[in-house]
């Protein structure tokens, strides 16, 4: 596993915070050690679609690992001060920390797999103090890498096979976040990415030619492709849009008859403004009349799932979408909304005192407990997942399971096979859990999303997917919610 982190240290103190004057006040009243129970779950679908995809794993267990406060942690928590202009944490508490090991479970939904509102992506359990001060790193990685992941995921649908690269560095909010969402897009399905050190760190084949300027530089367009394909005739994808498309489609063509000459070929052109259903028709009968017939023709200009559909049902001939700033910023939806909430504690020894948050919307009041998520196969499509608490378990006789937004009971539909989601990530805070490669994790989306049904996968107004919970669950939470009333 690779250590994602660039700043030089462990991030440790990348977090809120209320994280830390919580974990100084569990310290202070002797409750630190106390153990917990949270999950990091989602309420609402991104994108108005009918599906997430989990990523950030990966990052998140080497974050875990190197999880430690440095002298310069401490001596930075050491300036902080209170509303009084007195210090806010003495010194003993901050030995503690600087002392201070993560020893917390950790179980997780593997990245890469289709998952829905409410469902545990990540659940911590261990000393209280721990389980807190790591909230707000685990969702700052997973809610932005599974928002990435999906909407990679509805691009790369729309294209329909097609390939989609992800261009988005300039645009991205930061190098890291640009990294995370290099990372999170190829997950999603993107075949590359323009940005060379997320292929460096990740393995993510990386792509690219050349801009306007390289054009401009020169005296005209033919000149520049010329040189361009002197320069790099291994690599030749020519940005034909600088002055007039399709005569720069006709240099492309003169300078791939040259490349044919030397013993290279011409990989296609790219087409980044103007009207794209026109201009790429006219750019492949160009091509085509010149024996070109294998050249590609790349779009690229403020693509996302819509559009490239949009231009697909028009006969736009684009084979291959380079999508950037509506890709990598999330544009439509820019935050997964994902929470992390205390669903069980106890003082060691003790039985489980399990927890709900309370909410005037039924939705969002949370699932006590300690949640597992059970998914049902039927036929070759996945038919409803079922939460249930681990100490409770779950009878797959019962075929019930209770809506979570009203509590209505309904079927479970008949099915060929389950199996549970989450899996051992960290105990006693080592990792026993095997990473695999980013390829594998992309491979799993690609798998888990031909699993969705056809409904599932729409675009726009996807049937729901049935989601649940196991009836004593749901009897257990019926019953701490009219007890916390």
């Amino acid at each position: 596993m690779k250590n994602f982190n660039l700043y030089g240290s462990s991030p440790v103190l990348l977090t809120d915070l209320y994280e830390l004057t919580m974990a100084y006040g569990y310290w202070k009243t002797g409750v630190e050690t106390k153990e917990a129970v949270f999950s990091l779950f989602f309420r609402e679908l991104p994108f108005g679609g009918g599906y997430c995809i989990a990523c950030g794993l990966e990052l998140l267990c080497s974050v875990f690992e190197s999880f430690r406060f440095g002298d310069d942690d401490c001596a930075y928590l050491r300036t902080l001060r209170g509303s009084d202009g007195l210090r806010m944490f003495d010194d003993r508490f901050i030995e503690y920390l600087s002392a201070l090991r993560l020893t917390c479970d950790v179980d997780a939904i593997p990245e890469g797999t289709v998952v829905f509102p409410h469902e545990p992506l990540v659940r911590v359990s261990g000393p209280l103090l721990q389980c807190q001060i790591v909230e707000s790193i685990v969702l700052n990685i997973v809610n932005f890498q599974t928002l990435i992941a999906t909407k990679a995921a509805r691009i790369c649908q729309a294209a329909q096979g097609e390939s989609v690269l992800e261009f988005g560095l300039r645009r991205a909010q930061g190098f890291d976040g640009a990294l995370a969402a290099s990372r999170a897009s190829y997950i999603g399905g993107c075949a590359g990415t323009s940005n060379v050190l997320a292929g460096k760190l990740f393995g993510i084949p990386v792509k690219g030619t050349h801009a306007h300027s390289w054009v401009m530089s020169f005296d005209d367009e033919l000149e520049s492709f010329h040189a361009y394909a002197r320069a790099m005739p291994n690599n030749c994808i020519f940005l034909v849009d600088t002055y007039d498309t399709l005569d720069g489609v006709r240099n492309a063509v003169e300078a791939g008859k040259w490349l044919r000459s030397h013993g290279h070929s011409m990989a296609g052109i790219r087409l980044d403004s103007g009207d794209f259903v026109s201009l790429s028709r006219e750019a492949r009968k160009i091509l085509d009349s010149a024996g070109f017939t294998d050249a590609v023709i790349v779009g690229s200009n403020e693509l996302d799932e819509y559009r490239i559909s949009e231009l697909k049902k028009q006969g736009a001939r684009i084979a291959v979408w380079g999508v950037g700033t509506r890709l990598v910023t999330s544009h439509d939806y820019p935050a997964l909304g994902g929470v992390y909430k205390l669903t069980a504690v106890r003082r060691p020894g003790e039985p489980w005192r399990y927890t709900v948050k309370l909410s005037e919307e039924a939705a969002k009041t949370t699932i006590p407990g300690i949640v597992q998520v059970r998914r049902y196969r039927s036929g070759d499509c996945f038919a409803c997942d079922v939460m249930y608490d681990i100490g409770l378990g779950i009878d797959d006789r019962a075929a019930v399971m209770h809506r979570i937004d009203d509590g209505s009971a309904c079927n479970i539909p008949e099915y060929g096979g389950s199996e549970d989601l989450l899996v051992p990530v960290l105990r006693n805070g080592e990792l026993v859990y095997t990473i695999p490669s980013i390829g594998d994790i992309r491979a799993r989306a690609g798998s888990q999303l031909s699993w969705l049904p056809d409904g599932i996968r729409r675009l726009s107004d996807p049937d729901e997917y049935p989601v649940g919970l196991e009836p004593e669950l749901a009897r257990l939470k019926e019953k701490l919610v009219h007890k916390a009333r």
